[in-house]
Order: structure tokens, then sequence, then C-alpha cells
């Protein structure tokens, strides 16, 4: 399998950390799987900003933008603080992982980052 590098928007850490098998779509839940194979098998990650690799499988793009645009691209902003990233830098899936369980989850970010997620209750259990 190509390694390559996927393009990901900075909360997508957190959706693909916790995936469990829900999605806005048949298309969209196939492909996270194809994404989390890739990743696993030591894909690295480019971190963008706007629509990614996930994205192009979601209903939610409309004319290249998220109908949401305005809440990911918060959610975007508070996980590339949380875990002192920045947009346009590559990372392995393993350092992304670590991030994101240390910086976000351990600290106590996650309801601050996507509280008002509407699949916060599937990703993250209390």
């Amino acid at each position: 399998m190509d390694k390559g590098t996927l393009r990901l928007r900075a909360h997508h850490g957190l959706c693909i950390r916790y995936f469990t098998g829900h999605g806005y779509s048949e298309d969209f839940v196939r492909n996270m799987y194809s994404v989390i194979e890739r990743l696993n098998a030591g894909c690295d990650v480019r971190i963008v900003s706007g629509p990614d690799d996930l994205c192009a499988h979601c209903p939610n793009l409309a004319d290249g933008l998220c109908t949401s645009q305005d809440k990911v691209l918060d959610y975007d902003s508070k996980s590339l603080s949380a875990c002192s990233l920045s947009e346009g830098m590559t990372v392995s899936w393993k350092k992304w992982q670590s991030l994101v369980d240390e910086k976000i989850m351990e600290a106590g970010l996650f309801d601050k980052i996507c509280g008002d997620c509407q699949w916060k209750d599937l990703c993250h259990k209390d």
C-alpha cells in the first residue's frame, strides 16, 4: 500500500482517533476506514485548514466549503493551539495521536474544543 501523505484538518485528529464506525453517509464511513488504514500503515499527515481527504466524501461539502465552515474552523484553530501545531505542518499519525491524547484528552480540553459537535457522544464518553 502506498503510504503517501494525507491532507487532514486539525480537528480531524480527534474525529479519526475516536471514530466508532458512524458517519454522515456510507461513502463517508468507507472513506474514514480507508484513511484510518492508511494512517495505521504509516502514512504521514499534512495539516490543512480547508477541505481535506475526509471532507472529500462528506455530504456537507458544498462548493468546496463545509456547510458548517465557521464551526469547523473554530475546531481546527483550537486543536492546533492545544497541540502546538500549525497549518502546513507534516506529522506522523503516531505523533498526532500522542498529542491529541496528552494535550487535549488528558488535559481535559475535549469539551472546550468539540463541545458542540453532533458526534461528541460517540467519540468521547466520560
